[in-house]
């Protein structure tokens, strides 16, 4: 679910006056572990932040139950009992937390105006853009009905509560092959679906994956269903589709893990700062700059490779204390 809704950013509402504008030293925008995180240092460096949580507060990890590898939670926890943790440490340091959409920028001028919601225009003297990237799925039901419950988006995440069991990823690209092999010194048996009958991944990924005994690719298969009682048991899968050669084909896991890619929360973002081809935004290298003074990006919006939720919440540091440099320099 995206934290921010797309717009054209040139068609800027005009339903709020300009002399409006709520003005504000620092905005920051979204609410996973990157976006509280740099709330919490911003705040305790006296910068007033304020916070837009997007649509679905809390990020990603408010749709994962648990959390086994985030430091300074021995037991683990669940992903929204996580999120609230982080929320409240934010807001005793006296963040603005609130609920909202950005829905347009305007990154021209020396003060950065943000849409929320289409109507309110906040004026901000530093944005911390923190909207983290999508996962992409396939659009089955049952990838809803089995969210937590079996279906993941993050081998690294989520692999461990499958160690010694049977899985599945979904994907032919290198973070697929990755995933794969990752899962492999965990499980019991990896099936590698694969669409097609080669692999995108590089040519030494697909070495891994070929040369690791208990992954077995199963090539030009592809899912259409997934079963099971109380979480995932299997998956249906359909080889060779709408050729004369159609087979059904049902296998038996605990664990499916879609690994086909994620699509960074970036859209309105991009006539101003600058993006890759698949649209992480681009930061100077050691830093959360952007090409915009005094616009930042931290968390999975510009991480395409880690996208952890300590990583994340490391980079919002990162965000917020490049932020207050930032800022004391204008003064």
């Amino acid at each position: 679910m995206e934290l921010f809704k797309p717009m054209d950013i040139q068609s800027q509402p005009s339903k709020v006056a300009e002399g409006r504008a709520e003005k504000v030293k620092c905005l920051i925008i979204g609410s996973g572990p990157a976006g509280y995180t740099a709330a919490i240092y911003a705040s305790r460096a006296n910068l007033n932040p304020i916070l837009y949580t997007g649509l679905q507060m809390g990020g990603q990890l408010t749709t994962t139950t648990e959390v086994d590898n985030y430091p300074g939670y021995p037991d683990g926890v669940t992903g929204p009992e996580m999120m609230e943790d982080f929320k409240k440490q934010a807001e005793r340091f006296g963040a603005g937390i609130r609920f909202g959409i950005a829905t347009a920028v305007d990154f021209s001028g020396k003060k950065h105006k943000v849409t929320i919601d289409d109507k309110k225009i906040i004026e901000a003297d530093a944005v911390i853009i923190a909207t983290g990237a999508t996962a992409k799925y396939l659009g089955l039901e049952s990838e809803t009905k089995y969210a937590g419950m079996g279906v993941s988006a993050c081998a690294t995440c989520d692999g461990f509560f499958f160690k010694g069991k049977d899985v599945a990823v979904v994907g032919g690209g290198d973070t697929a092959a990755e995933e794969a092999t990752y899962l492999a010194g965990l499980c019991r048996k990896v099936y590698l679906i694969v669409r097609r009958g080669v692999l995108r991944a590089s040519k030494a990924m697909q070495d891994k994956v070929i040369n690791t005994d208990n992954i077995e690719v199963l090539w030009e298969h592809q899912t259409v269903d997934l079963f099971g009682e109380n979480g995932v048991e299997g998956a249906t899968l359909v080889k060779k589709m709408g050729t004369p050669s159609e087979e059904i084909v049902k296998i038996k896991i605990d664990g499916f893990f879609l690994a086909i890619g994620h699509t960074p929360n970036s859209d309105i973002f991009k006539k101003y700062v600058d993006t890759d081809s698949v649209g992480y935004i681009k930061t100077i290298p050691g830093t959360t700059k952007t090409n915009v003074a005094g616009v930042f990006a931290a968390g999975d919006v510009q991480d395409s490779h880690y996208r952890q939720a300590v990583t994340a919440a490391g980079s919002g540091c990162m965000a917020a204390i490049d932020a207050e440099r930032y800022l004391s320099e204008l003064k």
